[in-house]
């Protein structure tokens, strides 16, 4: 037997499964209690989290709003249905670990001084320990609604700018099992959303014997399908997918709270208001399911309906994803957009390529427009050379801004589009990995009426958004667009003494949310003409940082460049511990993960700032810095290649990066070369232990929810796009699990046990442990109870702290006796 422990939390019956191997030792099980990181890690870990700066779309008020950081246990042990890529609260139909609003406050914006409105949020949860989450602004702002997740139901709640009182709109259960929240405004105090049908019922029980066997066939159509968690696997499962997705369309008055039911119930997972009239575009799922596929894959239906949600049009009839190529779309129509127009008008996309990457086509997809009152055939926008990727209609009522990409030529590209006419020009193309030339995102504002989200033009321009990538770090800014010639007015850049985000325009005046290496972000206002060689700190202050743990102010945080052995360029962010002193060479923990260029150039840009504000995840491996490790976090591992064959070399680029990050934390003089370790999360787990297994540059490692046995997913994985039938030298290659006899550094391995993350199940990490254990390795496997992908309760993060940090402690000594 392997040695095993099993932690259980000391105020639940959940077990946390531990697992060891290595030197041939062999233990006898035993229980002990979850466990805690240091003092210093658990102030940082039971710190609040952020307040969300939320400002109304009338630009009067600003809603603070304070989510829970982390779930407990006992929250994740409430039962979930999974099904067809699913995940729910079974009471409540309530997506799995959403987040919790535990505080609400609000204020006018552009008052300071104001004296803010408290919500008492925790009163109204008293009755059945439920928690309000979803916030959101009605069109005009004056107005706001809450959802809130009681024990049995979702309920909807109604708040006012000039009051502190919550209103529930009684007799409506919310059901976001499909639609996560799906509502569609059709006026500033009237909305159309997904409720649980009066009569749903029970849900149905499971046959105590099974009816029949499961059978599955294939007829000989390749049908190449990732691999993923949660499906549907028996008529059971079909007939709760019926039962909790089953929905009734209904209308809601926010000011009488009165509700009305409008047509008949289906599989509704999306509802829209479509121009300036009551027609809602509304898409469903029917049957047949499937046991390989995700619900968003299943047939679907798309119709126009009116008022009283009767079908007015039934636009599409989408089929099941069956004999869809590796990353290839339906040949028919997809993705489907209402007009915010008064036009009425609905557009959706169809592929002239059969939906296959592979085939040679002159163009890949069209655009399709169909006008009120929806009788007549749909008319040709316009073709597009390569894959439609999205298209965001402008305030102007003129124009959208359509993109697409292709993903062999790793590039992006963005037409602006008039809607009537369909006439084009190029706004912007770039390669898809692109930081430096990268022109921003729009600047997006809520409308008043209806409450879509439209892009912003201002003077005969589009606002654009940027990250302001720089080889010293990230500088955001906010541009105008010429809507004419798509030449690009810089109106304001952060300075490189803070960093400084655009939040929106208020009458000739730019709020921005900022922050520096020693305060939390606040919002400030500027008069805009001031503001594009801005220094930075000047304007008014409309909200105060808020309190933050004051050891995260003593970390140190440097930018490091350099090249590895092929010219390269590579950076990485090092983290000092607040007593490290010059000189020490102390035990170092790198952090990675890789990703794929077909440019060398593009793999050399520098992402992040020296001027944010250090807040960290709960599972960062930063705050091992606070345990006296030198952390180098976010090391650039680039692969660079042609995209076809880029994972050929993957090994061999991912060595040749990680011997130049020791080599230059070795020049630095703040790690010791001999005492390294390597560690990752999902891909960035997967890169660790191939560089375990196939050198000898690091003494310990850390793998986190990782895969490690690509057989597993033979129909691509990241950017592959090969199967492993295409390339199966590869994909042998890139199995660590294989070379498992090889891997003799300690290695710990963490996986949430119910990770639905598709390719990486915890069986990875199971497997990969059983082997290492059959092969004499040196291994400690912790599987976290109730988790995911990643971690989301206390208990758990908690954890994880404690075993990064006595996993690198017994491994590579005490760090605060290096170096002396």
């Amino acid at each position: 037997m392997p040695h095993r422990f099993s932690l259980r939390p000391a105020r639940t019956l959940l077990g946390l499964a531990v697992a060891f191997c290595g030197l041939g030792l062999q233990a006898a099980p035993q229980r002990t209690v979850y466990q805690e990181p240091s003092k210093t890690v658990r102030e940082v870990l039971d710190a609040p989290a952020l307040p969300r700066h939320q400002i109304s779309p009338d630009r009067q008020t600003l809603a603070l709003v304070e989510t829970r950081r982390f779930n407990s246990l006992a929250e994740l042990a409430r039962p979930t249905r999974k099904l067809a890529g699913l995940r729910f609260d079974e009471a409540t139909g309530q997506p799995s670990q959403t987040p919790a609003i535990q505080s609400l406050r609000l204020r006018p914006l552009l008052d300071p001084k104001a004296p803010e409105r408290v919500f008492d949020l925790a009163r109204l949860n008293q009755q059945d320990k439920g928690w309000f989450h979803s916030f959101s602004w009605s069109p005009d702002g004056q107005r706001f609604l809450l959802e809130r997740r009681g024990d049995k139901i979702n309920e909807l709640w109604v708040g006012s700018t000039d009051s502190t009182e919550l209103r529930r709109v009684g007799g409506l259960r919310l059901n976001n099992a499909l639609s996560q929240g799906e509502m569609a405004w059709l006026s500033p105090h009237e909305l159309v959303l997904l409720a649980v049908p009066d009569k749903r019922g029970r849900a149905p029980r499971e046959p105590l014997v099974p009816a029949s066997p499961v059978v599955r066939e294939s007829s000989g159509r390749a049908s190449p399908e990732r691999t993923y968690a949660d499906l549907l696997s028996s008529p059971h499962d079909e007939n709760l997918l019926d039962h909790h997705g089953l929905s009734q369309l209904t209308r809601v008055n926010l000011q009488t709270l009165r509700t009305q039911k409008l047509g008949a119930p289906a599989l509704f997972f999306s509802v829209a208001s479509i121009g300036d009239d009551e027609t809602l575009l509304t898409e469903r799922i029917t049957r047949p399911f499937s046991y390989s596929l995700t619900w968003d894959d299943f047939p679907q239906v798309v119709e126009v309906r009116r008022a009283d949600g009767s079908v007015l049009r039934e636009v599409a009839r989408l089929p099941l994803k069956r004999g869809v190529a590796i990353n290839g779309v339906l040949a028919g129509p997809r993705v489907f957009y209402a007009s915010p127009n008064r036009d009425g008008a609905v557009f959706w996309v169809e592929a002239l390529d059969g939906g296959n990457p592979n085939q040679r086509a002159p163009h890949r997809d069209r655009l399709m427009r169909l006008d009120p009152p929806y009788t007549g055939e749909a008319q040709e926008l316009l073709r597009i050379p390569f894959r439609f990727s999205g298209m965001r209609f402008l305030d102007d009522g003129q124009h959208a801004l359509l993109s697409e990409e292709d993903p062999l030529r790793a590039i992006t590209r963005s037409y602006l589009l008039t809607l009537r006419g369909g006439n084009v020009s190029v706004l912007f193309e770039h390669a898809l990995r692109e930081r430096y030339r990268h022109p921003g995102t729009p600047l997006m504002r809520t409308e008043s009426r209806r409450g879509r989200a439209l892009a912003q033009t201002q003077g005969g321009g589009l606002l654009m958004l940027g990250q302001g990538a720089s080889p010293k770090g990230d500088r955001p800014f906010l541009d105008r667009v010429s809507l004419r010639d798509g030449n690009a007015q810089r109106l304001f850049q952060s300075s490189d003494k803070v960093y400084e985000q655009p939040v929106d325009l208020l009458n000739g005046q730019l709020l921005t949310l900022q922050e520096s290496t020693h305060s939390a972000p606040s919002l400030h206002l500027h008069p805009l003409a001031a503001t594009a060689n801005s220094a930075g700190g000047a304007g008014l202050s409309l909200t105060r940082p808020p309190a933050t743990p004051p050891v995260l102010r003593k970390i140190r945080r440097e930018l490091v460049q350099f090249k590895r052995g092929d010219g390269v360029e590579m950076s990485f962010w090092m983290y000092l511990p607040p007593d490290y002193k010059e000189g020490e060479a102390r035990p170092t923990l790198v952090w990675a993960y890789p990703l794929e260029f077909h440019d060398a150039a593009l793999a050399g840009q520098v992402s992040g700032s020296p001027n944010r504000f250090a807040n960290f995840s709960g599972i960062s491996p930063v705050l091992l810095a606070l345990e006296g490790y030198v952390v180098l976090n976010d090391a650039t591992m680039p692969i660079v290649g042609d995209a076809k064959t880029v994972n050929d070399e993957f090994v061999e680029q991912i060595t040749m990066s990680a011997r130049a990050i020791i080599d230059k934390a070795e020049e630095l003089g703040v790690s010791d070369p001999k005492r390294m370790a390597i560690g990752g999360h999902s891909y960035g787990a997967f890169m660790t232990v191939n560089l375990l297994a196939h050198t000898d540059l690091f003494k310990v490692g850390i793998a986190r929810s990782g895969a490690y046995n690509r057989t597993l997913t033979p129909f691509g994985f990241q950017s592959e796009r090969r199967s492993l039938w295409d390339a199966r030298d590869t994909y042998l290659k890139l199995s660590p699990f294989l070379y498992a006899n090889q891997l003799k550094e300690p290695l710990l391995l963490i996986h949430g046990e119910a990770d639905n993350r598709s390719g990486t199940p915890a069986m990875q990490s199971e497997r990969l442990y059983q082997a290492l254990v059959g092969t004499g390795g040196t291994a400690r496997y912790v599987s976290l109870p109730l988790e995911a992908h990643g971690y989301t309760a206390r208990e758990s993060v908690g954890h994880v702290q404690w075993e990064m940090r006595q996993w690198l402690r017994h491994h590579l000594g005490d760090p605060k006796a290096a170096g002396r």
